[in-house]
């Protein structure tokens, strides 16, 4: 009976006038948070480069800004704000929590790492548990990915605690592309490195900011040759990688160089 006097103790008589303070404050907070989701993505995505994945990374970094400081402005409103009973509220409340929504509460708090550390940020194209995908949008709770198969798969933020994330740009506005070749040991190595090189530099979607590599390596079922190169905007990677495919094979047949079929396990490495 003490204790549920000194908690009951804790909140201020309600009231209309605090429930109306109450309301607008969380009223405001919706509107607010509601017209950043639509108008940074809207603005992002008439800019490009870095300028446009710094405009969709403001999005949950924004959200989390109004959320605390709702919070704040909601607080005083409802508990009379003293020291004793913050710490009184604050420590039921987090039992509370702890033991009935650990699960929820745990991606809540990778989500909050989430927007402070950045290991992906909207635009970025990540690869979680084989879920490779554009990051779209990067809520409280989970991280929305779309695939290239145009899937929107959300995966929880606490996944951050024990899962690799692969980010293949991070932050950038350009990735790294690979296109494989695998091919019969006889041939021409220095003419067929020089012909891949030539594919990369007259490719519509090439970035001549970037190196262009061909990386050669003797397997014993052939010849493994990986073309490296980078797009002009990430989102270019599957139409730049298919070019330099359909183009690189093309013109290593002109050369009369015959392909390999590279075993599983040797593809699954690289």
């Amino acid at each position: 009976m003490t204790d549920e006097s000194s908690i009951a103790q804790i909140f201020r008589p309600p009231d209309w006038t605090m429930a109306l303070e109450v309301g607008a404050v969380l009223l405001i907070a919706a509107l607010l948070i509601a017209g950043s989701q639509r108008a940074l993505p809207w603005l992002g995505n008439r800019l490009h480069g870095r300028r446009r994945l710094f405009v969709l990374a403001l999005v949950p970094v924004l959200r989390l800004l109004i959320i605390v400081a709702a919070f704040i402005m909601i607080v005083p409103m409802v508990i009379s704000p003293s020291v004793q009973n913050m710490v009184a509220l604050l420590g039921t409340v987090g039992l509370a929590i702890g033991f009935a929504l650990k699960d929820l509460v745990s991606s809540l708090i990778a989500g909050v790492v989430a927007v402070g550390e950045m290991p992906y940020r909207n635009g970025d194209w990540i690869k979680v548990d084989g879920i490779y995908g554009e990051v779209r949008h990067v809520g409280m709770r989970t991280v929305q990915v779309v695939t290239p198969s145009d899937d929107v798969v959300s995966i929880p933020h606490s996944r951050l605690w024990n899962t690799p994330i692969f980010n293949s740009n991070d932050g950038a506005p350009r990735l790294q592309c690979i296109a494989d070749f695998y091919l019969n040991p006889e041939h021409d190595a220095a003419a067929v490195q020089q012909a891949l090189s030539d594919v990369a530099l007259s490719s519509a979607f090439l970035h001549f900011g970037q190196p262009i590599a061909v990386v050669v390596r003797e397997k014993p079922w052939g010849t493994w040759y990986r073309l490296k190169a980078y797009p002009v905007d990430a989102r270019q990677q599957f139409r730049f990688v298919t070019d330099l495919t359909v183009r690189g094979k093309a013109t290593l047949l002109g050369l009369g160089v015959s392909f390999a079929t590279a075993p599983t396990t040797e593809i699954d490495a690289g």
